[in-house]
């Protein structure tokens, strides 16, 4: 099982950066390392997406409408991913979850608002 805890959002310019952080307060060392980890959004009036993706390995993945923008990493001794953003645009505002990849449905945190806006 899992304990996410989204943080780091918050309102800014378009164009401008943020560095969204997800931590893992269950798990051990042993059990996080080898999960795919992923960063999902859901926007006003839009179903959750998955918008990036690292395997155990560090294999990533991201949508369409993020790849050359957005950076995933994690720290496993840590038990954190990160989600950096760059070039944000207003259609990236939503509400940021960290999940496992699949998600476990039962373990969705509150998640960390981002807004883009002049």
């Amino acid at each position: 099982q899992v304990h996410l805890v989204e943080s780091g959002g918050g309102l800014v310019q378009p164009g401008g950066s943020l560095r969204l952080t997800c931590r893992d307060s269950r798990s051990i060392f042993s059990t996080f390392a080898p999960r795919t980890m992923g960063w999902y959004r859901q926007g006003p009036g839009q179903q959750r997406e998955l918008v990036a993706s690292i395997s155990s390995r560090t294999n990533t993945h991201y949508a369409e409408s993020v790849k050359g923008r957005f950076t995933i990493s994690r720290d496993n001794s840590q038990k954190k991913v990160y989600l950096q953003m760059n070039a944000l645009k207003p259609e990236d505002t939503a509400v940021y979850y960290c999940n496992v990849v699949p998600a476990y449905e039962d373990s969705w945190g509150q998640g960390t608002q981002v807004t883009v806006s002049s």
